[in-house]
């Protein structure tokens, strides 16, 4: 004769009282605060857009950003009020900028492959000197550097924000490169050598092609950097033919006279325009550049 036992099944647990919400409210909430605190960080750019498009005197009286009349007129007093058109700071600005981009590419990329896979006398007493570089502040070499710039008659030229960057100054760049060229195999390098590259081949036909990231990162933090300078023009820029987009957007604000808000508001939208537009373009590029620096493949 057989027992049966049977065995009853556990009873569910009755719901915590200090469970949280379910997973859907969890996600409303988390999407509904990560709104407000978005609209919060882009509110002064949507007031100073809204603020483009009102009339002078509603621009400080008036903090919504719903304008009680639009008027486009600000961009036309931006684009002409000035002893200059606005598209020659447009102009000047893009050309310093393109050069920049260019010259950090080519002497950052040179200088951090004779840091990674050439071997020279003192290399990692000259590598730490240049990230000595890095904590040491623009203005200690403000003077030394505007008296050299002087003596070469480079004052009141872009030679003093272009030509520096094709020697490699940006001590910042050469390190990202240095991380970035440190994860590509060596064994490449060793091939080519066997099949006859030298060094200089190396790094066009191995080196450079393999890293497009870092080097689109390098292209577009230079380009912004360089778009958004405004002490370093300052300081060597006297003529206003010559001026960048930042010291135009200066000239709206006069401390002696009455300031044209509405036309600074305006350029300053159309001067967010490019590196809005170079980021939104190249934003993968720039991620994947940030996130394999110094990673090992």
């Amino acid at each position: 004769m057989t027992t049966e036992i049977s065995v009853a099944a556990p009873a569910a647990a009755p719901p915590s009282v200090f469970a949280g919400p379910p997973k859907g409210i969890k996600a409303i909430l988390l999407h509904a605060i990560l709104f407000v605190a978005s609209l919060a960080m882009l509110y002064p750019l949507i007031w100073m857009f809204v603020s483009s498009l009102r009339p002078e005197e509603e621009i400080f009286s008036n903090p919504s950003i719903i304008p009680n009349h639009i008027d486009f007129s600000s961009y036309w007093r931006g684009w002409t009020g000035l002893r200059f058109s606005f598209g020659t700071f447009f102009w000047n600005s893009l050309v310093i900028s393109v050069l920049s981009v260019i010259g950090n590419m080519m002497s950052c990329s040179l200088a951090a492959y004779a840091f990674t896979r050439l071997k020279f006398a003192g290399r990692d007493f000259w590598f730490a000197l240049m990230l000595g570089t890095l904590m040491m502040p623009q203005h200690v070499v403000l003077i030394p550097q505007y008296v050299l710039f002087l003596n070469l008659g480079w004052v009141d030229t872009i030679a003093p924000l272009v030509v520096p960057k094709f020697l490699a100054v940006d001590a910042f760049f050469i390190f990202l490169m240095v991380q970035f060229f440190r994860g590509i195999p060596k064994e490449l390098d060793e091939a080519a050598a066997m099949d006859g590259c030298g060094p200089w081949r190396i790094y066009w036909r191995i080196m450079l092609p393999l890293s497009m990231p870092v080097l689109a990162t390098t292209a577009i933090f230079t380009f912004i950097w360089t778009w958004d300078e405004f002490f370093a023009p300052l300081v060597y820029l006297n003529d206003m033919g010559s001026y960048t987009v930042q010291l135009g957007l200066r000239a709206f604000v006069d401390s002696t006279g009455k300031s044209d808000w509405g036309a600074l508001f305006a350029m300053s939208v159309v001067t967010l325009v490019p590196v809005l537009v170079l980021f939104v373009l190249f934003q993968r590029l720039l991620i994947e550049g940030i996130a394999t620096t110094g990673m090992k493949r």
